[in-house]
């Protein structure tokens, strides 16, 4: 592990320099503590050792999740990794970050600069900048439904994805269904890829035949809905599945729209259980994920790469949530 020593020596600065740098002082210029700490980044430098009586700090980083209230998709992650991390000694703090800023500056560099041991990363899509540096960070760092291979610093969580996928086929199919739909987010996530891979999976599995013809993706829900339900149901498919709830909910409003009786003509499938999936009209069927456990296996997960267990992917389990969104095929 290089030290404060070995920076100066590289750079050809005093120690204390280094220090200043590595510390915001203020008699530093943003030139040269610029230089100081990309020179410590590339040389694996570290501030994991610290007095006994200093507090390490972890952060949350978020981007486009909602997380400041308890009906918010990412507020009981929050609790979670909280629950796990402060009675630790660990401060925690939450980072909302902007892909302006990411292209500011490098990973590993801000995490330096914040003095913080690790982080847990919830809400980033596959064209975040950041995410091609996990791919070399030293940094320890767990990704919730995203993926980084071969580097041991950086783990996944998340729920098992196909099991809930092979859920929701299976429980449409005891219903008589067989003329299965699929609507989907647009590729631009690492998790929507998943989903929509597991979705053909589970038909096979289950004996029931699906082609691309079947699956309808978009980048906004809204353009999803207009453009590929309609024609799904033109196909004479009797029931959906959903890659998560928001389109759910909002295929229910359109198939009401077009005289479409939920369940009693189209059963319809979500993924995630939001909170608002109980109170839709009629309420949603869903695949849950645990985000209170999940936030816990964030902390674990980092705990364990410090530990030098160098975790790949923590899956739990699914859960199938039957509501009333789904019934008998027609």
């Amino acid at each position: 592990m290089a030290t404060i020593q070995n920076i100066a020596d590289r750079l050809g600065v005093s120690k204390g320099t280094v220090s200043k740098a590595l510390n915001g002082a203020p008699d530093i210029s943003e030139t040269l503590r610029k230089t100081i700490l990309d020179t410590a980044v590339e040389m694996g430098y570290s501030r994991l050792r610290r007095p006994k009586n200093e507090a390490r700090k972890f952060c949350i980083l978020t981007e486009n999740i909602e997380y400041q209230e308890p009906h918010q998709f990412g507020y009981d992650f929050i609790i979670g990794f909280r629950q796990m991390a402060e009675p630790s000694g660990y401060l925690v703090d939450v980072v909302p970050v902007t892909h302006k800023f990411q292209k500011e500056i490098p990973y590993d560099v801000f995490m330096l600069q914040k003095d913080y041991t690790g982080a847990l990363v919830l809400g980033f899509s596959l064209d975040d900048p950041w995410m091609k540096d996990f791919e070399t960070s030293h940094t320890p760092t767990v990704l919730y439904d995203n993926y980084v291979p071969t580097n041991p610093f950086v783990s996944s969580i998340g729920i098992d994805n196909n099991e809930g996928m092979a859920l929701a086929v299976a429980h449409l199919k005891e219903l008589g269904h067989k003329k299965i739909g699929y609507l989907g987010s647009s590729f631009g996530s690492h998790i929507m890829q998943v989903r929509h891979k597991a979705f053909f999976h589970a038909m096979k599995q289950n004996g029931l035949r699906a082609d691309p013809s079947c699956a309808g993706t978009s980048y906004y829900v809204t353009h999803c809905i207009e453009k590929h339900l309609p024609r799904l149901l033109d196909m004479g498919m009797t029931a959906l599945i959903c890659s998560h709830d928001l389109i759910a909910s909002a295929a229910i409003v359109q198939c009401q729209q077009l005289g479409r009786n939920v369940p009693g003509d189209i059963s319809i499938v979500g993924f995630d259980d939001l909170p608002i999936s109980a109170y839709t009209s009629p309420s949603l069927t869903t695949i849950r994920q645990e985000r209170l456990e999940l936030g816990k296996c964030g902390y674990y997960a980092l705990d364990s790469i410090l530990n030098k267990v160098y975790i790949g992917t923590i899956y739990l389990h699914a859960q199938l949530i039957i509501r009333n969104s789904t019934g008998k095929c027609p």
